[in-house]
């Protein structure tokens, strides 16, 4: 079983411990995730870890020949390649092994007197190379990066071209295919769409090695990991279970460590006290010294910022009429002949909170630009209701953040005057504590304007918020924050979100874009996904609508009232009669899924053939009449070479089959 061990790790930075003897195992089948507040150390610990910073005492321990993958939060990039092609330096160790395979290979011919000690070391690197899957890299890199977004059209393409975002998928696949026996993953999710992630998850399910992963998506962590590991305070602490339950545990303990630090602090307010009273006057002196002494005694307890409950409240949002917006067949191109909008319809009513959900490209940040007005140059109507006044977000509002003032300064500046003596607790729940509110704007990261921009946003009087992925840049805490403000928030809400769980507790209507196609569906997120889930059991019709074609909708089974999705019903309107599949729908697709499944069959079949052959070959490297004689020795290895070749697309074909069957 591989492993790596940490044992008694500190690292300090000036006079602050980022850890102290910090002991933990990571080993195959671990499903860990690694949590704690913003600047607890949980990059560091991880870059640790993955051996690239040294600690200042204690002791990493690797066992041999383990495999260790790691991906930092960002920064890397790729050029000078093909996706394929730095696809396949993923692959990197296989090569060497089958490098290391054919020296032996070649050291056999020349009957060397430690032959046995070569076939061992051989058949050894052999096994090696075939656990690793690196026969089947080709279709292993096809598979992991379409599953992270990428189309085979973008295979061709060269890395360069790529933006950041998805430079990061990209190093995310190679960590993936590498297929370690421990990855360390520090916020793998920061760059992935929703489709993306629940593909991440389900990869991390069925995962073999053992990994750790730093992340801010709750959901995310719940279905993949079985244990926390906490820093806070420089200790590291286990906590069995999910992220749910380990949260319900800390709750438990954060409450008694928070009655404690209060209490702490009325006997250090009442100590300090006397000592200002009474500490010039001689008559007191002596008690003042005594205070004094046990002032000095006290180990404080120390709250970190982000455990501070917060909770902020909108300016009250303008009136506004029931209905708040009304799109006519908004149409929108970029290059004049495929629309990434097409006749889209609908109608946004005073109070919902409509999330806006679809694969990447599919425009759903093109939707919002138009519905705020930053985008101009489309077709159709957009009607406002009376009254509505719009804010608007996306990560483009950073590049607004600039000048020498202060954060607090410009929050200040534009806050109303009731929030004023608040400003200090919502900076707190956008990350900026302590001295940070005194940065001036011009030094902050993208990370930091983005937030900046996102409260200065909050804090106008508005009655229809707009939010491009508002999440980003943020931590749990301050997700619940804003998450909490926008549920009491008086006005509507249109939203892009890749968190599964700010969502599901957020959104009460679902607009689903798929590139020139809308679909609505009048109910929170977990309807959304339930309907998805019976259309692709065959349970209910999935229609599709394009631009003036006739709109369908249906139920989904079990569901005690009729709410219909309508699927691009003009002017926001649910009407539509159900559908089912009908009997020879149903045979048909029972007779197409009896043919992909003696197809899968068949491959399967062929597979086992084509891997008892090459066994049968590798064994006949073993035999002395094989390898003393190069000619056998080189036919018999070129045979293994075109099985390998025959087994790659074989395994391509059953992957196509497997997932059409799905």
């Amino acid at each position: 079983m591989a492993f790596v061990q940490f044992s008694q790790v500190s690292l300090a930075f000036g006079d602050r411990d980022i850890l102290k003897n910090v002991t933990v195992n990571l080993q195959t089948g671990t499903k860990a995730a690694l949590t704690g507040a913003n600047g607890a150390g949980k990059s560091t610990l991880i870059k640790i870890m993955a051996g690239l910073i040294k600690p200042d005492s204690g002791s990493r321990t690797v066992q041999k020949d383990s495999r260790i993958a790691y991906l930092p939060q960002s920064g890397l990039t790729h050029h000078g390649r093909t996706l394929l092609d730095e696809a396949d330096q993923a692959f990197e160790f296989g090569y060497k092994i089958q490098e290391e395979i054919d020296r032996i290979g070649d050291l056999l011919t020349k009957n060397p007197p430690n032959t046995e000690n070569l076939l061992i070391q051989q058949s050894d690197l052999m096994t090696k190379l075939e656990d690793s899957g690196w026969h089947r890299r080709k279709a292993t890199a096809e598979s992991v990066l379409i599953g992270l977004g990428f189309s085979r059209e973008d295979f061709s393409k060269m890395t360069e071209e790529f933006s950041g975002g998805w430079q990061m998928r990209i190093a995310l696949a190679k960590a993936l295919m590498q297929n370690p026996d421990i990855l360390l993953l520090d916020e793998p999710t920061n760059y992935l769409d929703l489709e993306a992630r629940t593909w991440l998850e389900q990869f991390l399910q069925n995962y073999k090695g053992g990994f750790l992963l730093v992340s801010h998506d709750r959901y995310f962590l719940d279905v993949t990991i079985n244990e926390v590991y906490e820093l806070f305070g420089g200790d590291l602490k286990r906590y069995p279970g999910n992220f749910t339950h380990y949260e319900k545990v800390r709750a438990v303990e954060l409450e008694t460590l928070i009655n404690q630090y209060e209490q702490q602090q009325q006997e250090i307010q009442h100590l300090e006290d006397y000592i200002r009273r009474f500490g010039a006057k001689a008559s007191k002196a002596a008690q003042a010294q005594d205070r004094q002494k046990r002032l000095d005694k006290i180990v404080r307890i120390e709250i970190p910022e982000s455990l501070k409950k917060i909770h902020f409240s909108f300016p009250k949002a303008p009136h506004a009429g029931k209905l708040v917006l009304r799109l006519n067949g908004i149409t929108k191109s970029y290059d004049g002949q495929k629309n990434v909008l097409n006749n889209l319809n609908l109608t946004v009513e005073n109070g919902e909170r409509l999330v806006v959900a679809g694969h990447n490209g599919a425009g759903k940040s093109t939707l919002l630009r138009i519905i705020a007005g930053e985008d101009r140059n489309f077709s159709g109507e957009i009607i406002p209701g009376a009254g509505v006044q719009i804010g608007y977000f996306s990560q483009d509002n950073a590049e607004t953040i600039k000048g020498s003032e202060t954060i607090i300064d410009c929050i200040e500046k534009e806050a109303p005057l009731e929030l004023i003596p608040k400003i200090r607790d919502m900076l707190g729940a956008f990350l900026f504590r302590g001295d940070d509110v005194f940065k001036t704007l011009d030094v902050l990261s993208g990370g930091e304007k983005s937030r900046v921009a996102l409260l200065r946003l909050l804090l106008r009087p508005v009655n229809l918020l707009i939010l491009d992925e508002p999440t980003n840049h943020l931590d749990m805490h301050s997700k619940d924050v804003l998450q909490d403000a926008l549920k009491d928030f008086g006005g509507t809400v249109i939203f892009v979100s890749h968190d599964r769980q700010f969502i599901e507790n957020l959104a009460t209507k679902v607009l689903e874009l798929k590139p020139g196609l809308f679909r609505e569906f009048p109910g929170d997120y977990h309807y959304y996904q339930e309907r998805l889930e019976a259309e692709a059991q065959g349970i209910i019709a999935g229609g599709t609508i394009n631009g003036n074609d006739e709109s369908t909708s249906s139920t989904a089974a079990g569901k005690s009232k009729d709410t219909n999705a309508s699927l691009g019903a003009g002017n926001g309107a649910s009407s539509s009669a159900q559908t089912s599949l009908s009997y020879e729908e149903q045979k048909a697709l029972r007779a197409q899924k009896s043919k992909m499944e003696k197809e899968v069959a068949r491959l399967e079949q062929e597979i086992t053939k084509a891997e008892n052959e090459k066994k049968t070959l590798e064994n006949q490297m073993a035999n002395p009449e094989v390898y003393s004689n190069g000619e056998k020795c080189r036919v018999i290895q070129q045979k293994i070479s075109e099985l390998d070749k025959v087994l790659e697309s074989l395994n391509e074909q059953w992957e196509t089959a497997a997932e059409a069957l799905g």
